[in-house]
Parts: C-alpha cells; sequence; structure tokens
C-alpha cells in the first residue's frame, strides 16, 4: 500500500463563532452542508465559500424525494438544511480546503418531523426539562474489504488467522490507514484513544471521547464518511453492513450512555447494594432499556442484515459478541447492558446500519421512561424477558407495538413511527421474496 503524505494540519476552532468566520481561519474553500436521512444516509451540496453568508442565513435547498428523504413526495416543498455552526469541521485530508458542516432539514420554515436529527434534538429537549444532560460514547466497528468476482473478501489477503483480533501484525499491515484516520480525528479534537483489530477478518474499531449526545451522533456520521473516504484513497471500501460474512462476527456500533445534572454524573453510587456501583437512578435507566429492547432493536438494528448478526449461532472465532437476550450485568460482553464501570452503561445490541440520532433518542427515551416509572431491572445477570427479535420484521411488529419508542420517533410529528415500521417491512419482504443460493442447494432436487 502507498505511504501517505503527512495529513494537514487543522487550525483549531473556536466555538461560537460564525460560519464564515470559522472557514476563514481555516482557509477553507468548500463546505459539504450534510444532512441525514431517517435511513442513515449522508446527503450534502458542496458549498464554495464564496456563498458561505447565504447558506448560513438561509441554508440549501434540497429536493427531498430525490435525497430519499422519508415522507416527502415529488409535489412536496424544498427541504432546506439550515447549517449548525458549531458542527463546522475541517477536513483538509479528504481534500485541501474541504470542510464539512451538519444540517437540521426544515420545510416551510419548521424542522421537519422526518429528520434524525429533529428527533434526537427534541429528545435531548425533553431529557433538558427534566433536569438531564445525556452524554454519549460510540464505538464505529466496520470492515475493509474488496469485492472480488467469488464475493467480498478482507482487503488485506494476509489477514486469514482465525482468532485475529487484536492481531499486532494485521493492525501493522492496515498502519497507513489506521495512522490517517487517527490523525484527522485527533486533528478535530476528538481525542482518539485507539485504533483496534476487531474479531473479524479484515475489521477494525476506531475509538474516540465519548461527548454530548448531538455531539457524538454528527461525528459517528462525519466518521463514516472519513472512514469510507480514506479506504478509497487506497483501493479498499469501508462498510458498515452489519453482517458481511457468514461465518466472521458482525460489526455493532456499541453506545455508552450516562445521564448528567451539570457537571455531576447521576449514575455512580458507591453505596450500591449490588455492587455495580450504580445509583436508582442508573438503574432505572437500565431497567427501562431492558424493558423496551425487543422494540428498541426495530431503531438499533434496523436492517435485514442486522438480525444475520444477533441471530448468529457461531463464528469462526467462536463467538458472536452480539446479545440474543435482554439483560445485563458488569463488566461481562455478553450481556444486552454491559456495566464497565459505575459512570456508564454500555448499550450493546446497536450495529453498524443504525443511524446515530434515531439509536440514541430510542435509548434515552426508554431509559428516562424506566425512571419515571421507577422500574428495577433485577439482579444482574436476571432474565427479564423474551429473546430479542429474530428478524427484522418481528423487530417491527415489536416498535409497532411500543408507545415509548414510537413515541420517541414521533417527537417532533405525528406518523413517522408508522411510516418506519411500514417501510421496514417493505424493505424485510423484498429481501423474502429474492430466492437464495441456499434455497436453490437445499430444496433443488430435495423432492
Amino acid at each position: 500500500m502507498a505511504i501517505d503524505a503527512p495529513t494537514a494540519t487543522v487550525t483549531p476552532i473556536t466555538t461560537h463563532r460564525t460560519l464564515a468566520e470559522q472557514a476563514r481561519a481555516t482557509e477553507t474553500s468548500f463546505i459539504l452542508a450534510v444532512f441525514t436521512t431517517l435511513s442513515g444516509k449522508p446527503c450534502a451540496k458542496l458549498v464554495p465559500v464564496q456563498a458561505v453568508d447565504q447558506l448560513a442565513e438561509d441554508g440549501v435547498g434540497f429536493a427531498g424525494y430525490a435525497a430519499g428523504m422519508i415522507g416527502q413526495q415529488p409535489r412536496d416543498p424544498d427541504l432546506i438544511a439550515i447549517p449548525d455552526p458549531e458542527t463546522f469541521t475541517p477536513i483538509p485530508f479528504v481534500r485541501p480546503g474541504l470542510a464539512m458542516v451538519h444540517c437540521t432539514p426544515h420545510v416551510e420554515g419548521k424542522p421537519w418531523p422526518f429528520a434524525p436529527r429533529v428527533i434526537l434534538q427534541r429528545t435531548l429537549a425533553r431529557a433538558a426539562d427534566r433536569g438531564y444532560t445525556v452524554n454519549v460514547g460510540a464505538e464505529v466497528e466496520y470492515f475493509l474489504v474488496d469485492r472480488t468476482p467469488q464475493g467480498l473478501a478482507p482487503a488485506d489477503t494476509a489477514d486469514v488467522s482465525l482468532q485475529p483480533c487484536y492481531d499486532a501484525r494485521d493492525v501493522t499491515r492496515m498502519y497507513d490507514h489506521l495512522a490517517e484516520v487517527s490523525r484527522a480525528m485527533n486533528a478535530l479534537g476528538w481525542g482518539n484513544y485507539a485504533s483496534d483489530h476487531e474479531d473479524g477478518n479484515g475489521q477494525f474499531e476506531q475509538n474516540f471521547d465519548y461527548s454530548d449526545a448531538l455531539t457524538t451522533a454528527d461525528r459517528v456520521i462525519t466518521a463514516r464518511y472519513l472512514l469510507s473516504v480514506i479506504a478509497e484513497k487506497r483501493g479498499m471500501k469501508a462498510t458498515f453492513m452489519p453482517k458481511p460474512f457468514t461465518d466472521r462476527t458482525g460489526s455493532g456500533m456499541h453506545l455508552h450512555l450516562s445521564l448528567w445534572a451539570g457537571d455531576r454524573p447521576l449514575f455512580p453510587d458507591a453505596a450500591d447494594p449490588r455492587g455495580l456501583g450504580l445509583s436508582p437512578t442508573a438503574y432505572g435507566f437500565l431497567a427501562g432499556m431492558l424493558e423496551h429492547a425487543c422494540g428498541l432493536q426495530g431503531v438499533i438494528a434496523p436492517t435485514v442484515n442486522s438480525y444475520k448478526r444477533t441471530g448468529a449461532t457461531s463464528t469462526a472465532s467462536g463467538a458472536t459478541w452480539s446479545p440474543r437476550y435482554a439483560t445485563y450485568g458488569g463488566n461481562d460482553r455478553t450481556h444486552y447492558l454491559r456495566v464497565p464501570d459505575s459512570h456508564r452503561v454500555e448499550l450493546r445490541g446497536a450495529d453498524g446500519s443504525a443511524n446515530p440520532y434515531l439509536a440514541v433518542a430510542g435509548a434515552v427515551a426508554a431509559g428516562i421512561d424506566g425512571i419515571d416509572r421507577t422500574l428495577d431491572p433485577g439482579a444482574p445477570g436476571e432474565r427479564k424477558g423474551d429473546m430479542l427479535p429474530m428478524t427484522l420484521v418481528h423487530a417491527m411488529d415489536a416498535l409497532a407495538a411500543d408507545p415509548v419508542v414510537s413515541a420517541a420517533l414521533d417527537i417532533a410529528g405525528p406518523g413517522v413511527a408508522d411510516y418506519f415500521v411500514e417501510r421496514k417491512r417493505e424493505e424485510f419482504f423484498a429481501w423474502h421474496n429474492q430466492v437464495s443460493d441456499w434455497e436453490i442447494q437445499h430444496y433443488l432436487t430435495a423432492f
């Protein structure tokens, strides 16, 4: 693989500056004005810096239906993406002079209720009304692959061992890619503290510091974009598909959630009789996510392929690392909810296809419902509910029947949950109606 030129230096940005001020300070020539659809697709227009004041004041228009924005038809008015200056992100390591800004979609002057960023903003505002600040960390897992005539294969042809996780040789062969990603994240102030080889051949993970929930969700979208374009420079494809290989571990997007009151963490309690160091607030939050786990899966594992990961019975390495039941425990990766320390709860059901805005919104709504109802999760390791949904259509049935998670999707306007469920059911049956190689192998001459 080719050796990189040094990563471009990024001038640190002072918050609360205008878009134009930040563009000038970073010698930006073009800005990607980005919004994200309900399905998680990042959409953008490339805006020259000469039009930055117009972008800041008026936003930029899109035909929402053409972008795949659920809830819009060709006859509908333009969707206007209004930039959030606090998300201005110079990315000269992608192209010299390029920057990105996340936008909140509006239609006819009002935030669009089908926009994931709007849904999360409203969820966090409701949490703030209760005195809660939500902080989130995200683990971004992905595979680096090539498409060959025989199908997908790890981009590194030497990455073939049965247990490749953390293998120093595999990490070293991908040094150029991993180092460029790390330098990019650290130049942006994200605090990348590790890049590692995960459990599947060709699978990697990027870790960066936690932040407030909206910032982390924005960063997950940015990270996926950066990982994709940096991989493409080396002729590889980065995929966040939950289960690209039948016999290998899938890619999760584990979320580390915590509640705060200002600068005071609300989860730790040294007097916890259950031994995990958690407060009653934390246990209520845990219990809410367990109570709504089946409905929540429809949001945090939103594709047909998601259930090839959570339904896996074995992998080449011997472990699937994906939960099948809604349980919680301490520093134990077999649970749906892991408590690695007293400050946070790790939700392990989300995968690489999850829309980070919707995933966080659903999880927060479920957790706060548990606090409001003073739910108790039982003893660590106790199985409180049924097995998690086995397919996407089962997950959509659970989501449709869950008033709390559905209400989280509908928080900015009615109809979002129903529309989401309907489209995902259609996705399931579109897949189900395809005749697969497995069926040919098992049924062609069986009768």
